[in-house]
């Protein structure tokens, strides 16, 4: 049975008063706290910075989740791991030397993971696998919150699934399989059984006036998928 882990995006928090935010999503049971860091080149948007991860570290034991929508790559996930990331993932597109790049998050002391947009096919973790923690595979184009959920990516987390169950029952090394973007209480269900055991939200979160009662609800349609 696999374990579902709620990974709430401070891309949606409210930015005044972030670590209230951060403490307030923990406190009302989600697992993990997401980072979208986007460099206004790779991605069009800038949001945060290494400094914010920093300020965050102390504030929660939650694991921090660091999607990096950045090219190049290499210095910013060294920089996120020295701030106190967990988990440092970025797109197979923004480096020139994927297995260079996963290898280095790792000897930073971080988990790591790669990133696949809608059109990126799978094809990039074949060679890596033994590097993975994590695969997230994007259900919206990157670089704004809020947007829908793109339903072809169903059909990709099945085959994403597939690929690292086969690698897991060969290996026993576990991989997390994280989808982001448009991740709702009304679709949870049907996203973790095409095959995803994480889950980024943003603004179905943080948008609402009562993070547990969402978080909650989210949890409870997760129930109906196991």
């Amino acid at each position: 049975m696999r374990n579902f882990r709620i990974a709430p995006s401070i891309l949606s928090a409210n930015f005044a008063r972030l670590g209230d935010e951060v403490q307030a999503v923990i406190a009302a049971g989600a697992d993990i706290i997401h980072f979208d860091v986007m460099d206004n080149h790779y991605v069009p948007n800038l949001t945060i910075g290494p400094m914010v991860c920093e300020a965050i570290r102390p504030l929660t034991q939650a694991p921090i989740d660091v999607h990096l929508m950045v090219k190049p790559v290499d210095t910013l996930a060294t920089m996120f791991a020295k701030a106190g990331a967990d988990i440092v993932t970025f797109h197979p597109e923004a480096s020139d030397h994927v297995d260079r790049t996963l290898g280095l998050i790792k000897e930073s002391g971080c988990k790591a993971g790669l990133v696949f947009n809608p059109a990126t096919p799978l094809s990039f973790m074949d060679y890596v696998m033994d590097k993975l923690d994590m695969v997230l595979l994007m259900s919206v184009n990157p670089g704004f919150g809020g947007q829908k959920f793109i339903p072809g990516t169903l059909d990709k987390l099945r085959e994403a699934r597939r690929r690292i169950d086969e690698y897991t029952a060969k290996t026993g090394r576990e991989i997390w399989l994280e989808i982001d973007g448009g991740v709702k209480v009304d679709n949870i269900a049907e996203i973790a059984r095409a095959g995803a055991d994480t889950f980024v939200a943003g603004s179905a979160i943080y948008n609402t006036p009562d993070y547990k009662a969402t978080i909650d609800a989210m949890r409870a349609e997760l129930a109906k998928a196991v």
